[in-house]
């Protein structure tokens, strides 16, 4: 390689391992930094037991090409096992969610095991829900950050409640009455900026860049 800039920064954190890449420099650069860490300068480091592994690609193209020659990268190294690529949301994402926050209940910090935070009306998390952590709303839940616990919107009985999150990765979903299917029976594995709201009274996930589609009145306030 031409430059001693590091391309790959590499991040313990409680779901594994977080890569982070640089966003700016060709990716064969960044593949041939991945590849002289996996490979010699964080050899030892990254030998042990199964860990899961997850990539950030900032404001890269997420593309099918990009995340084959990833996978294929750490493919050298069989303990580490790819769960997610993503890059930043698009625009489109980012603006959807807007309208939908202006007229929540800002909230910031992690929601622990064992934890429940409980909120009338709508709800902004700026922070993770734990596994064994509990958020419960009267209205919207919209959480930037993990969502790897129980979230339940509309409590009392709003079916037109979704839950939103950066990271929808939950124990349960439930919204009003109805219960959520396992994630893993969701259909897709990187659950990266999604919803869930109710049709028919069944439970449905989508692409965060649909909810005005399918909930056109969150970017109104209640009461117009």
């Amino acid at each position: 390689m031409s430059t001693t800039k590091s391309l790959v920064t590499i991040k313990g954190v409680k779901e594994g391992l977080l890569f982070v890449l640089d966003d700016a420099a060709p990716l064969a650069d960044v593949l041939s930094d991945l590849s002289h860490k996996l490979e010699h300068t964080h050899s030892q480091f990254l030998t042990g037991p199964i860990v899961h592994v997850h990539v950030r690609l900032g404001k890269r193209p997420t593309t099918e090409e990009t995340k084959a020659a990833l996978k294929e990268a750490f493919a050298f190294r069989g303990n580490l096992l790819v769960q997610s690529i993503v890059g930043d949301p698009s625009e489109s994402e980012a603006s959807a969610v807007l309208p939908l926050v202006s007229a929540m209940k800002t909230i910031s910090g992690i929601v622990r095991s064992g934890q429940t935070l409980h909120h009338d009306g709508d709800v902004l998390l700026v922070g993770d829900v734990n596994p064994g952590g509990t958020i419960t709303s009267t209205g919207h839940i919209l959480i930037l950050g993990s969502l790897r616990g129980l979230a339940h919107a509309g409590v009392d009985g709003d079916e037109n409640a979704v839950i939103a999150a950066s990271h929808l990765r939950p124990t349960q979903l439930r919204i009003a009455g109805v219960v959520s299917r396992p994630p893993d029976e969701w259909g897709f594995e990187e659950a990266f900026m999604e919803f869930a709201y109710l049709r028919g009274g069944v439970m449905e996930i989508e692409k965060i860049h649909q909810l005005h589609r399918i909930r056109p009145q969150l970017g109104t306030s209640k009461g117009e």
